[in-house]
């Protein structure tokens, strides 16, 4: 069973011209998807609506079979997916630890040693520990775009959500980025990446293509 469906997924901001329309995908464990086309395609819309900041204006889309309109919003963007932003989103005045044990505690998920924890997911994207209690602001771009994904895994979501990830990050970063996702996928997460990135497109093992409407 895919642990994301979309069937027959349409979006309107004014129910007259449709940003996507009749979108049919499935997304499944253990993968990397891309999601590519021209800018006003709908790849961010797509990706609202998988993350549940937005809903469809027609059709349904499933967790594991369950129809997510069913699901509580709340609970399903703090505890089943895990996003990725572009420009990072993090909270620059405190530390790369400190914005992953807060994303631990809105998540309200039990989690023994939450300190510890942090700080092995920050090791895992290669943040190591003279930076790990280091502010935010004092990090280079693409160590702040990896304690943005260890952010996004803090509670342990099987889906990742990434939103351009590599778009500000130089060639070299770009690829550890997604070495560090392609090692997501090998642990069993579904990684859903939107890009223009051609490079990022090829690493991934499944492309949907948007076109505008």
């Amino acid at each position: 069973m895919s642990v994301l469906e979309l069937k027959n997924i349409s979006y309107s901001y004014d129910r007259k011209k449709y940003v996507l329309e009749n979108i049919n995908y499935t997304f499944e464990k253990g993968i990397i998807y891309a999601i590519v086309g021209k800018s006003g395609a709908g790849k961010t819309t797509l990706l609202s609506l998988l993350s549940s900041l937005a809903s469809p204006t027609n059709g349904q889309i499933f967790l594991e079979g369950k129809d997510v309109s069913k699901i509580d919003k709340y609970r399903f963007r703090s505890t089943e997916v895990g996003v990725i932003f572009q420009n990072f989103n993090l909270l620059t005045h405190l530390t790369a630890r400190e914005n992953v044990l807060l994303s631990m505690d809105i998540s309200a998920k039990r989690i023994p040693d939450k300190r510890k924890l942090a700080a092995d997911l920050l090791r895992k994207v290669e943040i190591y520990d003279e930076d790990i209690d280091r502010r935010v602001l004092q990090l280079s771009g693409g160590q702040q775009q990896r304690v943005a994904i260890a952010r996004a895994l803090s509670y342990n979501p099987n889906i990742i959500l990434a939103d351009e990830p590599t778009g500000n990050l130089d060639l070299e970063t770009q690829n550890e980025i997604m070495k560090i996702f392609r090692s997501l996928a090998n642990d069993g997460k579904c990684v859903i990446i939107v890009t223009h990135s051609p490079d990022v497109a090829r690493e991934a093992d499944v492309v949907y293509e948007l076109s505008k409407k």
